[in-house]
């Protein structure tokens, strides 16, 4: 299991006033502290989870640009994703889960109130060899710095699955404390860019969505923990 971040409970400015209508209002949110991974759920420990319970391995696990051990797994469902969170919480004792919407954006600004990226307002082609990477697939994980709380490749590599229902509406009653999303849905909430992108890193409030029983090949997940 990857090394889990500390990321302290604290309030925000959710959301962005600047291009997609599912990302307004901006409003303030609070967070209860929580753990995050400090990178995303890698081929190899989803290959263990695999071998330990039956479950079907990653679809893409053996295309050779998507399964080196230490590349982002991809092609799981968010059905997939919970699963291997509930064996890893029967496996360790603890309760792992997906993070929710709001933890995530809230991780991935690691304190920059606004800001659009998870370094600051530079775009993402202002970075070290981006004109290379993703060339047909994720990068191995932690193969760049991580953002100020320690996480890796947060907003880009590949989507994140979150726990939460998609709503494109749902900034305009959501609760001040700890945001949970709607009770119900068609579609869950993923966040973070993706290798097969044009532009391969998301701004920190970009919201997206897929049903959930859906794999694609830039689909990955990153595990929460409670403190």
């Amino acid at each position: 299991m990857r090394e889990l971040v500390h990321i302290p409970g604290s309030s925000f400015q959710m959301g962005s006033n600047l291009l997609r209508d599912d990302e307004r209002p901006v409003h303030r949110v609070w967070v209860d502290a929580f753990q995050l991974g400090a990178s995303q759920v890698t081929n190899a420990e989803y290959a263990e989870f695999s071998r330990a319970t039956g479950h079907d391995s990653a679809p893409f696990a053996h295309q050779p640009e998507l399964a080196h051990p230490e590349q982002p797994v991809v092609g799981v469902s968010w059905i997939d994703a919970t699963q291997y969170c509930l064996w890893l919480s029967e496996r360790t004792g603890r309760r792992f889960r997906l993070p929710f919407e709001a933890e995530w954006e809230c991780a991935a600004r690691g304190g920059l109130e606004q800001a659009l990226y998870p370094w600051g307002d530079e775009p993402p082609q202002s970075r070290a060899h981006y004109e290379t990477r993703w060339r047909r697939g994720p990068e191995p994980v932690a193969s760049q710095s991580p953002n100020a709380f320690g996480l890796f490749d947060i907003s880009e590599n590949v989507h994140e699955w979150c726990s939460d229902w998609y709503d494109r509406d749902a900034y305009a009653a959501s609760p001040e404390r700890n945001p949970r999303g709607p009770e119900a849905g068609t579609r869950r909430v993923s966040r973070g860019g993706s290798w097969r992108h044009r532009v391969k890193i998301s701004r920190c409030a970009a919201r997206s969505s897929l049903p959930p029983q859906f794999r694609y090949a830039d689909y990955g997940l990153r595990i929460a923990c409670d403190p």
